[in-house]
């Protein structure tokens, strides 16, 4: 249910619906607006009577929410959501890349790679630390040696880390060391991690799970705001179907498809979508005529000799030709890059 405040909705009226919905042993989500607020109630096992809150000053409507996913979904929100990351946004006119390898495997190795991807025009750099792996005898990352090579990258660069989190015992320690929390597509049905991460107040990047319907990339997203952390981005990356050729089928329906169900903002990952480098520049541009609202790309300065994932990965000057192309095509789509 959303209850929908007056344009002069003054702030003790606003802070009596939420200790009334609270009162009910319900949940109160605020929702500012551009033009006006309104308080989601989740928890409730059942119907809400309406006239619980009608009469209530400062309220002008109170409107049931059909869709499973409550706080995530337009009804609850009708606008999009724009998510700042010390001034790079997602769910605005602009489109940011994310950029770096698959893992860090070395201090000289990111150092270089975030120079690299921060002059062709990422504002973001990625690298895995902690990596879960299908199988226990592959690389599972530096660990934390990795994530202060990481934050050494960001403070020479001034990128934005993201990096992924892939257990609620290292949550804490990765949080340290990043400035967006990645849940990858294993730990998308992780849901004693996204309880956590929705209780930190920093983004988080929700990758799709390997086969997730979109219906189900949602709910797990409404787990996280459902615990008070609003600032979740939602990544398309690929699922699993009968085609062979490439690693994974990229689902760019669901670029508009989630933009319609849904207030959050989406980007792309190109490189796990395909597997293939080849074809991680023409899904990219393609991504952004979709909309997207942001990339999502592997880069190796020596993809040959990478221990992850070298195949999809970009070289330096393969990523250089992306951008550019990238930001000719943008335009196009009504946005900046």
């Amino acid at each position: 249910m959303l209850i929908v405040m007056r344009l002069d909705a003054s702030r003790k009226e606003i802070d009596a619906v939420k200790a009334k919905i609270s009162s009910f042993g319900f949940t109160p989500h605020e929702i500012p607006g551009v033009q006006r607020v309104a308080i989601g109630i989740t928890g409730n096992k059942g119907k809400v009577d309406a006239e619980n809150f009608l009469p209530l000053p400062g309220v002008i409507d109170v409107i049931a929410v059909s869709k499973p996913f409550k706080l995530v979904s337009r009804e609850f929100k009708p606008e999009a959501t724009v998510i700042d990351i010390g001034g790079a946004r997602f769910g605005g006119n602009e489109i940011n890349v994310i950029a770096g390898p698959c893992s860090v495997e070395s201090r000289q190795q990111i150092l270089e790679i975030a120079e690299i991807v921060k002059s062709a025009g990422a504002r973001f750099l990625r690298g895995g630390a902690f990596k879960p792996r299908t199988s226990p005898y592959s690389f599972q990352g530096l660990k934390l040696e990795g994530l202060e090579y990481l934050k050494e990258a960001a403070v020479t660069t001034g990128l934005k880390v993201v990096t992924e989190v892939k257990d609620t015992e290292t949550l804490s320690l990765v949080g340290e060391h990043t400035d967006v929390f990645q849940i990858g597509a294993r730990n998308m049905y992780n849901f004693s991690l996204l309880e956590r991460v929705g209780e930190f107040n920093k983004p988080v990047l929700l990758k799709r799970g390997l086969s997730a319907t979109i219906e189900e990339l949602l709910m797990a997203a409404e787990y996280i705001l459902s615990h008070g952390n609003y600032n979740v981005i939602l990544c398309e990356r690929g699922i699993r179907t009968f085609e062979t050729y490439t690693r994974n089928t990229l689902d760019l329906n669901a670029v508009p498809v989630i933009k319609k169900l849904s207030h959050l903002p989406v980007i792309v990952d190109p490189s796990h979508g395909t597997g293939a480098w080849d074809l991680v520049t023409p899904l990219a541009l393609a991504a952004i005529a979709a909309g997207a609202d942001g990339l999502m790309v592997e880069v190796h300065n020596h993809p040959e000799q990478a221990i992850s994932d070298g195949f999809q990965s970009l070289k330096p000057e393969t990523f250089l030709q992306l951008m550019k192309k990238a930001k000719e095509i943008a335009p196009v789509a009504g946005r900046t890059l």
